[in-house]
């Protein structure tokens, strides 16, 4: 306010001395007339000094001058100076970000809110085959065509990788993983799994191939100590006890082959060429009644149809899936519990199963590894009750193979909740 107040007075002043000037030569009116012309003759050279110096030479000192121009310049130009400070630590951040990307071993390729490419790094050309001269600001989806990719970019449900193959070279399998960011942009990395993804084939051959070799002479064995069963009065009692101790570990050595086998089919064939629509009622009521042969009537088991649904999968695995988690609440819930088979729907459209028991309950730490291979609650209780440790496994491959989750919920002492929830394209409303 004082440059101001000293720049008002400097003018009043000059325009004053101006009609004085005139006054004296008779002229006042021309004098006030000259004076004011001083004063915008010396504002238009002051905003013509500004003018140059921010087109021509804004690096430059500022031009000199005094009072409120001079503190104007002064402050433009350390106004400037912050700015080019700024800029600089901007480009050199950004610098090292490209230089660290450029470092990296997987692809990273920005995008922005129209998913149109914006940069990428040199593993992404070496990838994904992106080129700089042709490709940037073309959309990911005019490059990357696979129908999987397009949908899994579309669904904007990025909570799971996709694994595909690499688009330039059918030999490298590629995991894309997709992050929302900014203004509704998005980063896109790409991981070559390759090496991963031929150990994690191997394995399952290996597992498939042994499971099978292992069924001739597991029958072999079994067939022989049948017959001897069969001869166990003929028998010394001690002899004769050994072999219905082998009987029982042969029998449990062939269930664990079989769940081998299954994991295996389930894990390399894709499935859905038996996929149709049947009815949950009569296959839930099938399997209480085998669930009730293996409690030997031990327990109580229920069906409640609260959905006339059918649902689309394949009978054969979702029988399988379901049966063993009802022959686990048998086995892992004392004589005489309440376990109840559920067929419901829910609100969305989508519709589940629930397995119920109101038995023991599994402690919340043990939920999220329950479906790991061979992890077992209770070790001890797991070999007693003649478990694999692969059932509920095979139950999360075949929830896979019908687009369905598997949900948990139980406390201590409070029974355990196992729903198979299965999506809305599955459910057919007659």
């Amino acid at each position: 306010m004082r440059l101001w107040s000293r720049e008002l007075w400097r003018i009043i002043w000059l325009a004053f001395l101006g009609m004085c000037l005139g006054w004296l030569l008779g002229y006042p009116g021309f004098g006030l007339a000259a004076g004011l012309t001083l004063c915008l003759v010396y504002q238009l050279r002051q905003l013509r000094a500004l003018f140059k110096w921010l087109t021509l030479n804004p690096h430059d000192e500022p031009p000199a001058a005094t009072g409120m121009w001079g503190e104007l310049f002064d402050r433009l130009y350390r106004y400037q100076k912050s700015q080019r400070i700024t800029q600089s630590r901007l480009r050199a951040t950004l610098a090292r970000i490209q230089e660290s990307s450029e470092a990296m071993r997987d692809s990273v390729v920005m995008l922005d809110r129209h998913g149109d490419l914006e940069w990428w790094n040199s593993a992404a050309t070496d990838m994904l085959g992106l080129q700089t001269a042709h490709d940037r600001g073309q959309h990911i989806t005019n490059l990357l065509r696979d129908p999987r990719f397009i949908s899994y970019f579309n669904a904007r449900e990025y909570s799971e990788p996709l694994t595909l193959t690499s688009p330039i070279d059918e030999r490298r399998i590629l995991q894309y993983q997709i992050t929302l960011y900014g203004d509704d942009e998005r980063l896109v990395m790409a991981r070559d799994i390759t090496r991963l993804h031929r150990l994690e084939q191997m394995r399952r051959d290996f597992v498939a191939n042994v499971s099978h070799e292992l069924r001739t002479p597991l029958t072999v064995l079994s067939g022989y100590l049948e017959t001897y069963g069969d001869l166990k009065e003929l028998l010394p009692p001690r002899l004769g006890k050994g072999i219905g101790q082998m009987e029982e570990q042969t029998k449990r050595m062939q269930n664990l082959v079989n769940d081998l086998l299954l994991l295996s089919r389930l894990e390399i064939d894709r499935g859905g060429e038996d996929h149709q629509p049947l009815a949950v009622g009569p296959m839930l009521e099938s399997i209480r009644r085998d669930a009730l042969a293996l409690s030997h009537q031990q327990h109580s088991v229920q069906v409640v149809l609260d959905c006339e649904a059918r649902l689309v999968g394949s009978e054969q695995e979702l029988r399988s899936a379901i049966s063993n988690l009802a022959f686990n609440a048998v086995r892992y819930t004392p004589a005489g519990s309440q376990i109840t088979l559920r067929w419901a729907a829910l609100p969305n459209g989508s519709a589940c199963i629930e397995v119920d028991d109101d038995g023991e309950g599994i402690d919340p730490v043990h939920i999220p590894r329950l479906t790991e291979r061979f992890y077992r609650v209770d070790k001890g209780r797991s070999t007693a009750t003649g478990g694999t440790g692969l059932g509920l496994a095979i139950v999360k491959h075949v929830l896979l193979r019908h687009d369905a989750q598997l949900q948990v919920e139980s406390l201590p002492g409070e029974g355990a909740l196992f729903r198979c929830v299965f999506p809305a394209t599955r459910v057919v409303h007659d």
